[in-house]
């Protein structure tokens, strides 16, 4: 009877984390989308919605090799079947600790990291069960070498894809749409030929998409060619179509790049969604095959129901909160246009994938945040809301704290009714 209720709280604990990273997360893929007047509210819902599903229902990997094995010290856990239940419990304790700080976060407004709320909530667990030695510093200090980089990577190829790409080469020309039917083939067969690489090398894991190196970068070069010869030709027939008058001109090229946007925005989602369901699923998994075999497992295979459980989770997160968020990332760090949304967009994706293929856990929403602030850089400093980026910045610190002590209270709340 005990299992049967600790395991009706870890699914119920589940659903809350993934409506959680769907009510604060999605913003990442979709709040320039939202900020720039590319999509509207209700339109960047349902895609999201379809490409988050999609991707948690297809490629999502649990995280529970990095919560079991990689953050605490499991082995410690292994002399008796009490301490075995306690691995358990702690699991479920650090999923409902981290879906609670999430949800405040959400209330206020604020993005905060679905990892780092998670590590946080695991780091607490293992210092209440054990005390330091239950934890395995030197992957910490990985990780948080990692929170440093990334929006650091974003940030950088935002600002140049802006600065560079789009201000100098389209925006400052004399000839604005001419330079724009030059750039956005190569921009949009660059961001196809990125998204397959994805795909063929080294991904999509339960569909077996794994070509070797050479057939992927052939592939993939391949696909980015055919998209830059179909964009070209249909930007060049709608020229002679229409035509641009000289006083829309730079509102063409914008709503170019909102469509290109958009198209960067669904990948995001989907790659979102294909990750971050695991920060829910993936310690839901774990903590249920703990509780109902009484062993640690060695590696936990996720069900497909359970992947499409939060994967529902996610968009009804979103669908019912995520508003929020996607205001704070999409409007009040800096004015997001088509252009600027594209370069952060476009900056985040890739600086995802690299970090992703050399197998750092990173954060999207600090690399997002990141590219955002890039773009307004490329404005000048002036461009940027500082009273939003220190709230922002501030929210992340304390995120590890709170998250480790409320992980740490759950504990105890579970040990006291179990008598662990």
């Amino acid at each position: 009877m005990e299992t049967t209720i600790l395991l009706a709280i870890a699914v119920l604990g589940g659903f809350y984390m993934a409506w959680n990273i769907g009510a604060n997360d999605v913003a990442n893929a979709f709040g320039t989308s939202v900020g720039s007047g590319a999509l509207t509210l209700r339109h960047a819902i349902l895609c999201a919605a379809i490409f988050e599903f999609c991707g948690a229902f297809l490629v999502g990997e649990p995280v529970a090799r990095t919560i079991s094995g990689g953050i605490v010290k499991a082995q410690y856990f292994a002399g008796a079947p009490d301490l075995i239940r306690l691995l358990g419990v702690g699991m479920l304790a650090s999923l409902i600790a981290s879906a609670i700080w999430m949800h405040i976060a959400s209330f206020l407004g604020q993005p905060v990291s679905t990892t780092h709320a998670i590590v946080g909530a695991v780091i607490g667990f293992a210092l209440a069960c054990g005390g330091p030695a239950y934890v395995r510093w030197g992957k910490i200090g990985a990780i948080a070498c990692s929170w440093v980089v990334s929006p650091v990577v974003g940030g950088v190829l935002a600002y140049t894809v802006y600065r560079w790409g789009i201000q100098q080469l389209i925006l400052r020309s004399r000839h604005p749409v001419f330079m724009a039917i030059a750039t956005v083939p190569v921009a949009m067969g660059s961001l196809v030929a990125i998204v397959a690489m994805s795909i063929v090398y080294k991904g999509l894991p339960r569909l077996h998409l794994n070509l070797p190196l050479g057939r992927a970068i052939a592939l993939s070069a391949l696909a980015g060619a055919a998209v830059f010869v179909a964009t070209r030709l249909g930007l060049r027939r709608r020229m002679r179509r229409h035509g641009v008058p000289r006083a829309r001109r730079y509102q063409v090229v914008e709503r170019w790049f909102g469509r290109m946007q958009i198209a960067t925005a669904c990948y995001m989602s989907f790659a979102h969604g294909a990750n971050d369901v695991a920060n829910a699923i993936g310690p839901l998994a774990s903590s249920m095959e703990i509780l109902r075999s009484g062993k640690i497992p060695g590696a936990v295979t996720v069900p497909p129901w359970l992947l499409a459980f939060g994967g529902a989770g996610i968009v009804a997160g979103l669908a019912m909160y995520g508003y929020k968020v996607i205001d704070a990332v999409g409007k009040k760090i800096t004015e997001i246009t088509p252009t600027r949304g594209f370069a952060a967009t476009f900056g985040t994706a890739t600086s995802v994938l690299v970090f992703s293929k050399l197998g750092m856990p990173i954060s999207t929403t600090f690399v997002i945040v990141g590219a955002v602030m890039g773009v307004g850089f490329a404005r000048g400093f002036g461009a940027i809301d500082m009273k939003v980026i220190r709230k922002i910045f501030a929210s992340w610190l304390v995120t590890i704290p709170i998250c480790a002590a409320l992980s740490a209270a759950v504990l105890w709340v579970f040990r006291a009714a179990l008598g662990l």
